[in-house]
């Protein structure tokens, strides 16, 4: 009989009167039991961390720092072991589910870093005006409030480090949820944390079920939410409260822009195998997937042949194989998903060039031309392993064809032209720009964030630790300057 996982409720753990399983996407199997919060419970949670946020502020930043610290080290000793629980419950390959704990591991180092210089504190002397003699102005950053984090099921160690770790790094006390498709791998979180000299109360991790979450959002004592998932969702929540501070990464359909500059048969492989590897590696869950490739007509018919082939050179299968690269996506519904928007493309009059199949949850990796702009695959994120070739007549007509989305989170732009690559960061609204590669990078101490119907906010531990603090002014008066 599978046991049942608690959740962490004010640093310890506990269990509810519910449950649910998680099951693999590949197979179908239990993955695990997850115990679900009651409300008194989830009550509990939010008075603890309620209480401690002023003295939790007030921590000493060594304590947060080591914690922080703590947590990465153990994320390194325990890799193996975390990723065989990503890939058995997102269905992500193992290879993916390596380097995704080994970015959790950066997210929670990088924390301890600026836990140790955020909020030193900026001086600024007001005797530049004459009513301002003898006075000193020193700004600091101060937490907000408790942090309601809630995590999407595609990255669901990283993206559930991504709320945790700065919260703790500025002293706010944080409630997670995480995604109830994924939850086992946020719970680990709870695990590490627990190890830790962290006060009671500073953090939980409540595994409540989405229709529990307007209580949540609405509770006054919440006064910051950082969202991770759809644009309908997020939205929604920042319309229904106004008055809070809301972080939305929502979603994208990145744009990958071939230049006639890179046209050598070493960059079009180059550009043709990043293009295939991260228009699928997730299954192309990832809101940075490459969705759009947009090649200048001079390099298109030489290009498109070698995005086929690799795409086409993929190994889909088992995620718990080592040799994998695309494994299935989170569920059958998603597929499914994928497969009727595929199909309204190809019934549309978009050419197929590869792929185009399902099983079960597994979409087959897919290349699509030709596809009118009216349909939904061109206007929306698809969130699955699919990706469509637009020719266009030089660099002004790419990037028009590049901000033509409701979108804006990241583009990529393979070109040498140093000045091209600046006249694209000043042109694309997108909220990252990257020259060179696929728009699918993203280091985790920059920020990330997108523009127009992206998102709102930044994340990246500095950026997002701005986002949950403010700044206070400390007037200083009678000071020999």
């Amino acid at each position: 009989m599978t046991s049942t996982h608690a959740f962490w409720l004010a640093d310890r753990q506990a269990t509810g009167e519910d449950s649910f399983d998680v099951t693999s996407p590949w197979d179908g199997r239990i993955v695990g039991k997850v115990s679900v919060p009651t409300a008194d419970q989830v009550e509990e949670a939010v008075a603890a961390a309620y209480a401690v946020r002023d003295s939790f502020a007030a921590t000493p930043a060594h304590v947060r720092a080591a914690a922080l610290d703590h947590v990465s080290k153990r994320l390194v000793e325990r890799t193996e072991e975390i990723a065989r629980l990503i890939s058995a419950e997102n269905g992500k390959p193992m290879k993916w589910a390596r380097g995704e704990v080994g970015r959790a591991v950066s997210v929670f180092r990088f924390a301890a870093e600026e836990a140790r210089r955020f909020n030193g504190g900026e001086a600024q002397r007001l005797d530049t005006d004459a009513g301002g003699q003898g006075r000193l102005a020193l700004t600091r950053r101060f937490p907000k409030g408790v942090v309601l984090g809630i995590a999407p099921f595609n990255f669901p160690l990283n993206l559930c480090a991504h709320k945790v770790a700065p919260a703790i790094a500025a002293g706010a006390p944080i409630i997670l949820k995480p995604a109830p498709a994924t939850p086992l791998s946020g719970l680990i979180i709870g695990e590490l944390l627990a190890e830790t000299d962290l006060p009671a109360g500073s953090w939980s991790i409540l595994t409540v079920p989405n229709e529990a979450m307007p209580a949540l959002v609405q509770d006054e004592r919440l006064p910051v939410i950082s969202f991770t998932g759809s644009e309908k969702v997020g939205y929604a929540i920042m319309d229904s409260v106004p008055r809070k501070h809301c972080t939305l990464e929502l979603g994208g359909n990145g744009a990958a822009v071939v230049l006639a500059d890179y046209a050598s048969d070493e960059d079009l492989d180059w550009a043709a195998n990043r293009i295939a590897t991260f228009s699928n590696g997730q299954g192309g869950q990832s809101c940075i997937s490459v969705q759009r490739v947009i090649a200048d007509a001079s390099v298109h018919d030489r290009l498109l042949p070698r995005i086929v082939a690799a795409v086409e050179a993929l190994v889909t299968g088992d995620p718990s194989d080592d040799t994998t690269d695309v494994g299935p996506l989170v569920s059958e519904d998603a597929a499914k998903r994928v497969e009727s928007w595929v199909d309204e493309a190809v019934q549309a009059g978009a050419k197929l060039l590869t792929g185009g199949k399902r099983d079960g949850a597994s979409y087959a990796p897919t290349v699509l031309t030709d596809v009118p702009a009216d349909v939904t695959i061109a206007c929306e994120e698809v969130f699955g392993p699919v990706l469509t070739v637009q020719k266009v007549n030089g660099e002004t007509e790419a990037f028009a064809a590049a901000n033509d989305s409701k979108y804006g989170l990241q583009a990529g732009v393979f070109t040498h032209d140093l000045q091209a690559a600046f006249r694209a960061h000043r042109a694309l609204e997108v909220g990252g720009v990257v020259i060179g590669d696929v728009p699918s990078y993203r280091a985790d101490q920059m920020p990330y964030g997108g523009a127009k119907q992206s998102g709102v906010g930044r994340e990246g531990v500095k950026f997002a630790m701005d986002d949950y603090t403010y700044e206070r002014v400390l007037v200083l008066t009678g000071l020999a300057l």
